[in-house]
This record gives structure tokens, C-alpha cells and sequence, in this order.
């Protein structure tokens, strides 16, 4: 139950010609403090909760949980949500032995593009295709936690 993933923002959006598949997400936080998140996710037509630890000091590393829920329950649990939801689409994208996620978001955080990718371990080596950019790997900013009590939007 520990999530290892390394993200990166993203140059341009070649990445759309070779992705296999997309779908809407919607989710909000229950609870964002960084010690114990907890999320509700509409994604394509699924539900799920999900309970997150704090994150290593590296920022590679951290306890997740995940358990799928009704629709109709997640989207009563987002009501109950703090602050700004998220709306963004998920973009899947098998690239040499990993696949990238990258989420381009929508609403208040509009013209913010993120890639994950989730790893068997710390030190896995991949390759990076040359859409990535900046390594925002650790820095809460970019935490969707973060992004929905401070949007992207609202940066100066």
C-alpha cells in the first residue's frame, strides 16, 4: 500500500498522438492536511475513496489506500468536500516499460498539465519522452491536495 510515482510538468502536448485511452475525473478532499488526506474521485464512471499518508522527505514515496465506491455515494461525498473541486482529464500513455498519466486540468487550475509515473521502487530508471519538462516531484504546489485550496489559477 505505498505509492511510488515521479511528476514532471509537461512542454507541449505532443503526447496526445500515442495516448490508448482518456476519461473525465472529478474529486474533491474530505480532508487535505498532509499528515492523512482523504479523497473522493469520480473517474470515467467509477467511484473511489482513497486515504493518503504524508509523503517521504524526498517526496517519491507515501501509504496509500484506494477502495471503490458507488458513483452516487462519490458524488454525495463531494458536496461534503473542502473548498474548489478538481475537474481534469486523464490521459493514458504507455511509453518503453512505464505509463505516464498525465492529467490536463480544467476549472480553476485551467493551464496546468501534469505527468506521473508510478514506480516499482525509488531508483527505477526510465526513459523520459521529450514532452517532459521540469521534475515537480516533492513540491506540494503540485499536490492536487494543494490545487484545490490554492488553483493554479490564483498563482501569481
Amino acid at each position: 500500500m505505498v505509492e511510488i510515482e515521479r511528476k514532471f510538468s509537461v512542454k507541449n502536448t505532443n503526447f496526445l498522438v500515442n495516448t490508448k485511452e482518456s476519461f473525465k475525473i472529478t474529486q474533491g478532499y474530505l480532508n487535505s492536511d498532509k499528515n492523512r488526506t482523504v479523497r473522493v474521485r469520480i473517474k470515467g464512471n467509477k467511484g473511489f475513496i482513497t486515504v493518503k499518508g504524508l509523503s517521504s522527505v524526498d517526496g517519491l514515496s507515501r501509504f496509500e489506500w484506494e477502495k471503490e465506491i458507488a458513483v452516487k455515494d462519490a458524488e454525495a461525498l463531494l458536496l461534503l468536500c473542502e473548498d474548489f473541486v478538481i475537474d481534469k482529464t486523464r490521459y493514458i500513455l504507455p511509453f518503453n516499460d512505464v505509463v505516464f498519466e498525465i492529467d490536463v486540468f480544467e476549472g480553476a487550475n485551467k493551464g496546468l498539465v501534469i505527468a506521473e509515473v508510478e514506480l516499482q521502487s525509488t531508483d527505477q530508471q526510465f526513459e523520459k519522452p521529450d514532452w517532459l519538462a521540469d521534475e515537480l516531484t516533492g513540491d506540494k504546489r503540485f499536490y492536487n491536495a494543494y490545487l484545490s485550496n490554492h488553483p493554479f489559477t490564483t498563482w501569481k
